[in-house]
């Protein structure tokens, strides 16, 4: 196999080395580290940020991309003879799910169910003609579903148990047996009790819903027979890229303009200010869809650059991140100058300016340091904003590629089946379900984020 890297894929991992290097600044400073320290002492923050890190782990699976080679004739097979390489990539995520991918059924079928969701005609060995619902090809009846659940509850009780002791003797290995009583006895500094809780509750359900994943359609499958529960995980990659990417691309630029408009004043302020009141005058959807259109038929006119339909969808995410960070930073940068008017006229800054001190060095020491917490909240909000700004984008069609998984997709697939008969409800559920867990998430992290870091708040 050779490992293939999307342009995401190198984004994604990249902002995981910054992260990791970030997170090491700061257990050498003891203030931030005293910040973050109190914004975890909240059991919801420690709830919720597990929730998202279990998002997370599920978008790197998905961003590791390999092409798997094909087996060689051994009659023709020479020395030199080089390794020939499947044409589409596979994400280790893919190959988690493999068998969903490949027990694909004719049409619809329901959570659980034995047979297909919809009647067929068929005419019987007597020549009679019948309405029937045929029997699902990969789904297996002699199973017992309650034995399988209970099977599978107990699996995920002990993977995740032994995770938890693991990850407490890693954290307290001097003193494992009183670590162990004080997370039990929710004595510990942090919340860790919850944590573990919410890490076993999300271990067993993804244990249940896999391990019944070979024996049923647990989630049902979609107008082709495809699996629905492989589609939700599927989807996570893009929800989370899209939010986190381009709240990062959108970020230096708001910071950057907010910041320079507010200090800088005079003409600078002048051109900044009409530069966001024009953007945001011009309803975002028309301008994301002007480009997501035109990089479309951009793409459809050279048809050679992509070797595989994964990499041309992925070009149509990054371009999409792009464009969604290009007119979402109008707002933050609003909020940034206006704070950034009011600090400059603090004392510190005032002496700071008479003390003959660069307006660089004001900008680094004394004004950014005091918009953090504006835009540390900004940033998580913002990211649920645009997960959901996905599924909206991709429901009216000028979203990600219509190939690619996403939750949009689902949902704007789903939409004409809602209003037959029987309606088709799962793919819409599913998909809902995915979403709201983590945009529930990420909104209850900002609010403690915005308790513990902005100044007007006593924690």
């Amino acid at each position: 196999m050779k490992v293939v890297l999307l342009w995401t894929d190198m984004l994604v991992w990249s902002l995981v080395i910054v992260l990791l290097l970030w997170s090491w600044v700061i257990s050498r400073s003891p203030q931030i580290k005293k910040q973050w320290h109190t914004i975890f002492r909240s059991s919801i923050a420690m709830a919720s940020s597990t929730v998202l890190l279990f998002y997370v782990l599920f978008t790197l699976l998905d961003s590791i991309h390999l092409r798997l080679a094909l087996p060689l004739d051994k009659q023709n097979v020479q020395k030199s003879q080089e390794v020939v390489y499947e044409s589409e990539m596979v994400s280790l995520l893919d190959l988690i799910f493999e068998h969903n991918i490949q027990n694909t059924e004719r049409t619809y079928s329901a959570p659980f169910a034995t047979v297909e969701y919809t009647s067929s005609i068929v005419v019987d060995e007597n020549g009679i003609t019948k309405k029937v619902r045929l029997p699902l090809k990969h789904v297996s009846t002699k199973e017992n579903l309650v034995i399988e659940s209970l099977f599978a509850l107990g699996v995920g009780l002990i993977v995740s148990l032994s995770l938890v002791v693991l990850h407490i003797w890693w954290r307290e290995r001097s003193r494992f047996m009183l670590a162990c009583k004080e997370t039990w006895q929710g004595e510990s500094d942090l919340p860790w009790r919850t944590a573990y809780v919410t890490f076993i509750f999300l271990v067993i359900a993804f244990t249940w819903l896999y391990m019944l994943s070979y024996s049923y359609h647990v989630l049902g499958t979609d107008k082709v027979g495809g699996d629905v529960l492989y589609q939700s995980f599927k989807s996570i990659r893009t929800g989370v890229l899209i939010g986190i990417l381009t709240t990062l691309i959108m970020l230096p630029v708001a910071v950057i303009l907010g910041v320079s408009a507010g200090l800088f004043g005079g003409w600078v302020d002048d051109v900044i200010q009409y530069l966001y009141t024009t953007l945001s005058s011009i309803p975002g959807v028309l301008l994301i869809a002007a480009g997501v259109l035109s990089m479309q038929v951009m793409m459809d006119n050279h048809p050679t650059w992509f070797e595989t339909t994964l990499e041309r969808s992925d070009l149509r995410l990054l371009f999409l991140i792009l464009i969604l960070g290009v007119t979402s930073w109008t707002s933050l940068c609003r909020l940034l100058r206006a704070e950034t008017l009011k600090i400059s006229q603090m004392e510190f800054v005032t002496a700071a300016k008479a003390f003959g001190v660069s307006k660089l060095t004001i900008i680094r020491r004394h004004i950014v340091p005091n918009l953090m917490h504006i835009i540390l909240i900004s940033v998580v909000l913002d990211f649920s904003g645009l997960v959901l700004a996905e599924a909206v984008l991709s429901y009216v069609g000028v979203g990600v590629d219509p190939t690619m998984h996403s939750w949009g997709n689902m949902i704007n697939q789903a939409r004409l089946e809602m209003a037959r008969e029987p309606m088709v409800w799962w793919s819409l559920f599913s998909a809902f379900v995915f979403m709201f867990i983590l945009v529930l998430a990420a909104n209850l992290f900002s609010d403690r984020i915005q308790t513990v870091l902005d100044p007007r708040n006593k924690v």
